[in-house]
């Protein structure tokens, strides 16, 4: 699941994961994730941290609360590198952080990560 208030970030991902193979489902905000989680069960969520009513770090925050979803990797998206921020989306659960814009070999090595950290092939 991709999550992001942009279109353009949410077509670039849902491309670039697509070609490899992967299924896709978009969310515009926190709160649409929320309500597509459940339905969708993804394997692995991207977040961006900056968007409207519901940002990124809560959005993480509320997946990993849930039990159902506590294990599901998070990966922040955001166009801020600091340390501060990397540091806060760990707080809060996230699994990895990348820095946009990215690459599609960045998406996909990331996926590939959390998918041997799971144990899966």
């Amino acid at each position: 699941m991709v999550i992001d208030d942009s279109n353009t970030i949410r077509r670039s991902a849902e491309i670039f994961l697509g070609q490899a193979g992967c299924v896709v489902f978009l969310a515009e905000d926190g709160f649409d994730a929320l309500a597509k989680i459940t339905d969708h069960q993804p394997d692995v969520i991207f977040v961006d941290i900056m968007m409207p009513r519901l940002d990124g770090y809560q959005t993480c925050a509320l997946i990993k609360k849930n039990a159902r979803f506590s294990g599901t990797p998070v990966i922040m998206l955001s166009s801020k590198d600091g340390l501060f921020d990397r540091a806060r989306g760990r707080m809060v659960g996230s699994d990895q952080y990348l820095t946009k814009p990215f690459t599609r070999e960045a998406l996909i090595e990331a996926v590939g990560a959390c998918v041997a950290a799971r144990g899966g092939t």
